[in-house]
């Protein structure tokens, strides 16, 4: 059954999710030239995880549709993984929080990215995927551990 939230306030919330792409190097190489034979790997991501927190009800069976105010999607090339770093940040006005929209953004982005490029590096991983902080809401402020 799906929470009922009628009688909650209506606050500002926000969550911040991170994941990572791990890769060869030349696979990231072939990322940050732009070489990939699908195209711009990382803004097809980027596109990706904002359209998928939008449809995280879609997604996620009991997610209440939201009316998202905002979503980011940073990605980042590497070396030290070596591979893509992604955060999301997702940001609403309303009587339920947006972790589930922040984590599937994430998790989109990096499911775009290894669908981009697995044709050069089908042992890349998908790794780490969390919440990073979320605040608003009953249960307050939330920051994962390092």
């Amino acid at each position: 059954r799906m929470v009922d939230v009628s009688g909650k306030p209506v606050t500002a919330r926000e969550a911040v999710a991170e994941g990572h792409v791990v890769m060869q190097r030349s696979t990231l190489d072939t990322v940050r030239k732009g070489d990939a034979k699908k195209g711009d790997v990382l803004g097809t991501a980027r596109i990706a995880g904002i359209m998928a927190a939008k449809r995280t009800h879609e997604l996620i069976p009991l997610c209440h549709p939201l009316a998202i105010s905002q979503v980011e999607v940073d990605l980042v090339a590497d070396a030290k993984l070596p591979g893509v770093a992604v955060t999301a940040r997702v940001k609403v006005s309303g009587t339920t929080g947006v972790e589930m929209e922040a984590l599937t953004a994430v998790a989109v982005a990096c499911l775009t990215i290894y669908d981009m490029v697995k044709a050069v590096d089908r042992g890349m991983r998908i790794e780490g995927i969390r919440l990073l902080e979320k605040s608003g809401g009953r249960s307050g402020h939330y920051r994962a551990k390092e």
